[in-house]
């Protein structure tokens, strides 16, 4: 975790070159903004009072655009979820102005000098967001959670709710969330492991704003806070990915699993970083062992994140079952309609399933062309994540060519690629006899903010 220096602004400079780049909206269009004002004035109509409910919310601290709030409860051995959703179609509608915006984003772009909205922040960061200082619409659905973790969507419908706190990942107290929060989260841990889940949760490379302006590069592995948040979210995509698949319609999120050719040349990865992984266990149970404060093992399970040939949408095919091989489950996105468009369909259908009508036509519609819209929406955001890392780096550099470094080999198999030992950078190197796990200095020979690059060379 470094700070950067950049008394020349270059940081900020060619962040504004990657917006220009990647097309990163500036505002929205008036017509846009018009509408959003108009639609935070609706009154709810349609929604149940649940304000006594005693509803929190758990996200980044500077986090304005909340989807989600939730409240625990004890239902015999069970534990039923009520989770909070923003119920952003309420606000807005079918073939409208922010409709039709939405559709041509896709998602919520994130940079680190800003972000770029799916919805104005009229709605995304007022009216629509579960934030504390007022009621707000939302759908409920209650999942109820087994004690071996195995869920079940009991119900969903609007509500006015009212959060009690908004609490951050980095300052949340045990006694600030409901009591069995920590119990739900290891319920579904529990069922993560029985089903064989495998998902990987890697440091991850980022450029963080900080309060004084200044930029900061880090690899930051999940608090513990975010894992068991996620939990909550898990339980609820998992309940309404099952609901809808039992009514044969709905819009899910499918991965494949790594080819036997990616696997072993994992195998061979771990063996070059000296990781003991026996031959009898396979990839989904390894990985489960790992740990991502040891370097050797990050650096292990970012390879099983290149290798994953990763996640997609795809809308209800009779005879199919959409499989999710990470989760080692049917998985839905539900849960953050203010930041991705398709969450604001599967919440509506799975409103509609659960109070037994039929999901309107115009989600069902939705669901055939959304997959190409997600799609999209993903590579962008991706593409403009790595190059806004790439120009930190960069940066961090800039004015120490000649310098040596320390730095470890953490893959062969796409060119050689190193990672810093006192720094949070990565780098591609031209080199040959490397192997995975090496130990070797560098020299710094470029270091490009304009370009986003940064050159080494063995010293």
């Amino acid at each position: 975790m470094k700070s950067l220096t950049d008394p020349s602004q270059a940081l900020s400079t060619g962040l504004a070159k990657i917006r220009t780049e990647f097309r990163v909206p500036d505002g929205f269009p008036a017509a846009v903004m018009a509408a959003a004002e108009a639609a935070a004035k609706r009154v709810p109509s349609q929604h149940a009072d649940r304000t006594a409910m005693p509803f929190v919310t758990l996200d980044p601290a500077a986090s304005t655009d909340l989807d989600q709030a939730f409240s625990i409860e004890a239902s015999g051995s069970d534990l039923l979820l009520h989770y909070a959703i923003a119920d952003v179609a309420w606000f807005v509608e079918d073939g409208d102005a922010i409709d039709l915006e939405a559709w041509t984003r896709g998602e919520t772009l994130y940079l680190p000098d800003g972000k770029a909205g799916l919805y104005p922040p009229a709605l995304a960061e007022d009216a629509a967001s579960l934030l504390p200082d007022g009621p707000r619409p939302a759908v409920i659905f209650t999942v109820r959670v087994a004690g071996d973790g195995l869920v079940k969507l009991d119900g969903a419908e609007r509500a006015i709710i009212q959060s009690r706190a908004k609490l951050a990942y980095d300052s949340v107290r045990a006694s600030d969330v409901p009591a069995d929060f920590a119990e739900m989260a290891r319920r579904m841990a529990m069922n993560e492991k029985g089903r064989g889940a495998s998902r990987v949760d890697p440091p991850e490379q980022e450029v963080e704003r900080l309060a004084d302006g200044t930029f900061r590069l880090s690899f930051r592995p999940l608090l513990q806070s975010e894992q068991d948040n996620a939990a909550l979210s898990l339980a609820a995509n998992m309940a309404i990915a099952d609901a809808m698949l039992a009514h044969h319609t709905g819009l899910f999120r499918v991965m494949s699993e790594p080819d036997a050719f990616k696997v072993q040349r994992l195998r061979n990865a771990a063996q070059a970083l000296r990781l003991s992984w026996p031959t009898s266990t396979s990839l989904r149970d390894y990985q489960r062992t790992l740990d991502p404060a040891d370097p050797q093992q990050a650096a292990l399970m970012l390879e099983i994140r290149h290798a994953s040939p990763g996640a997609s949408y795809q809308p209800y095919k009779e005879g199919v079952v959409p499989w999710h091989e990470a989760m080692a489950a049917t998985y839905a996105h539900a849960t953050a309609p203010l930041r991705r468009l398709a969450d604001r369909y599967v919440v509506r259908c799975a409103l509609a399933i659960a109070n037994g009508q039929p999901v309107p036509q115009a989600v069902t519609d939705a669901f055939t062309g959304l997959p190409k819209v997600m799609g999209r929406a993903d590579s962008r955001a991706s593409q403009i994540n790595h190059a806004a890392i790439d120009l930190a780096e960069a940066v961090m550099l800039r004015g120490r060519e000649g310098e040596t470094f320390k730095a470890v080999v953490t893959d062969v198999n796409h060119g050689v690629r190193v990672q810093l030992a006192d720094m949070p950078v990565v780098a591609n190197l031209k080199a040959d006899g490397l192997e995975q796990g090496d130990g070797l200095t560098l020299r710094l020979v470029s270091a490009d903010p304009d370009q986003r690059s940064i050159v080494f060379e063995p010293a």
